[in-house]
């Protein structure tokens, strides 16, 4: 197995490419931004370990960049960034797992080695259906390239919707995925955002399926 790993704190690199090759792992190391997305697009590494902080481009352009150009490579994010808010940017633009600085080295191999296990399915940090494009990372919505004003219920219903796009969904999921399942929420109410949403994306973009549910085209 090939590993990359991005990071500019020298000792640190050092430390862990040399514990991984005790692994059996072959390593290869960058130090910045640039030059860390360059070898992640060509180099044919089995996963990604990506400081957040570095020279020329953050982690979290890094990642962005390769999920733009459909490189699915599995990430896993290493920062001393311990925030929710960063560990939820993290994953929300594109990286696969993140752990924070400091660090037991045994949970990060295991947290490598799960994401082996699971390898590079195709997974885009930013949804696309036709001319709709929805980012969850800036929770942001355009149609051909203009922002579209949702509320928060209308965003959670056209995400899992672009989610499944081309499937038929049935109300049922909807029910389940959408709403709170504290709250009794009565069927009619998926019908009620779905006009929501054909008066804001268009009518021929949220086909009803007679007796099944919806469908995103």
């Amino acid at each position: 197995m090939r590993l990359l790993v991005v990071e500019d704190e020298t000792r640190l690199a050092r430390a862990l490419q040399r514990g991984l090759q005790a692994e059996g792992f072959a390593v290869d190391v960058a130090a910045d931004g640039p030059s860390g997305l360059e070898l992640a697009r060509h180099g044919g590494y089995d996963a990604m370990i990506l400081d957040v902080m570095l020279p020329g481009l953050s982690g979290y352009q890094v990642v962005r960049r390769l999920r733009g150009d459909r490189c699915w490579l599995p990430v896993l994010m290493l920062s001393a960034k311990d925030g929710e808010y960063d560990q939820a940017d993290g994953l929300d633009c594109g990286a696969d797992d993140y752990l924070t600085k400091p660090f037991s080295y045994v949970v990060l191999l295991a947290r490598l080695r799960a994401l082996l296990r699971r390898g590079a399915p195709r997974r885009p940090a930013v949804l696309s259906a036709g001319d709709l494009s929805l980012d969850p990372a800036r929770r942001l919505v355009t149609r051909d390239g203009a922002a579209v004003d949702l509320t928060a219920r209308e965003y959670a219903v056209l995400e899992y919707l672009m989610r499944r796009a081309g499937e038929v969904v049935s109300k049922t999921e909807l029910l389940d995925h959408v709403w709170d399942d504290s709250l009794e929420t009565a069927p009619n109410a998926v019908e009620v955002y779905i006009g929501y949403l054909r008066r804001k994306i268009g009518r021929d973009r949220l086909q009803t399926v007679r007796g099944a549910g919806y469908r995103l085209v």
